[in-house]
């Protein structure tokens, strides 16, 4: 990975290991030049960066998709709430200029699109083939399922679906993605090809005619 790109993410702010994130990196290298890549959960643009540097690196785009007001984690109250990303006149979370400053700084404006929304809006209007979806965005049940559903199918034969955040102990976090995690695998539809950390890449096995519901 580009040194200046390296260090871009690792200053980011985020929750993205460095060790993961060359993972995804080199996943995201593998794959991009088959087509573009989507990121659900894009908070502040650290594992975007690794995305963007890998989307350059192969003449291809990615995407990300977030709401940009926290997940339910982040809020006031919570584990990881951060006080200095509330945009105080409406009391909420707002990532988006920390995830603009993050792409402009690592000059990756061409590579990385941002679509600010709900992924399941976002998705309802999706016609796009992918040849790699990550999926970090809320880590409830509800809402990773959502991701699941909403992209997953349109991961294109030999794509892959990298999840993040992925705990098989409750010790050691939140189960939703794991349960969707075991979901995908349970399809028939993906073979898991790596894992590292939390983070587990699965390869689209079948020929593409499987109806689009996972």
């Amino acid at each position: 990975m580009d040194p200046m790109l390296l260090q871009r993410a690792l200053d980011a702010r985020g929750f993205m290991p460095p060790d993961e994130g060359l993972a995804l990196y080199a996943e995201a290298v593998a794959r991009l030049a088959d087509g573009p890549g989507l990121e659900v959960g894009t908070w502040c643009g650290k594992s975007a960066i690794y995305l963007g540097a890998a989307a350059r690196a192969t003449g291809s785009t990615v995407f990300t998709l977030d709401h940009h007001r926290g997940s339910e984690e982040n809020q006031p109250g919570w584990e990881y709430h951060d006080p200095t990303l509330v945009d105080d006149r409406v009391g909420r979370i707002d990532t988006l200029p920390f995830f603009r400053a993050a792409i402009t700084d690592a000059g990756l404006e061409e590579e990385v699109v941002a679509i600010v929304g709900r992924s399941p809006t976002v998705a309802r209007h999706w016609r796009s083939p992918l040849a790699l979806l990550f999926i970090d965005g809320g880590h409830t049940d509800e809402h990773v399922s959502a991701d699941y559903a909403g992209f997953g199918p349109w991961v294109q034969p030999g794509g892959s679906l990298v999840f993040h955040d992925i705990f098989e102990h409750p010790a050691d976090g939140g189960q939703a993605p794991w349960r969707c995690y075991r979901r995908a695998l349970g399809s028939g539809l993906w073979e898991e090809t790596d894992h590292l950390g939390s983070l587990r890449v699965l390869r689209r096995t079948d020929d593409g005619t499987t109806p689009r519901a996972l």
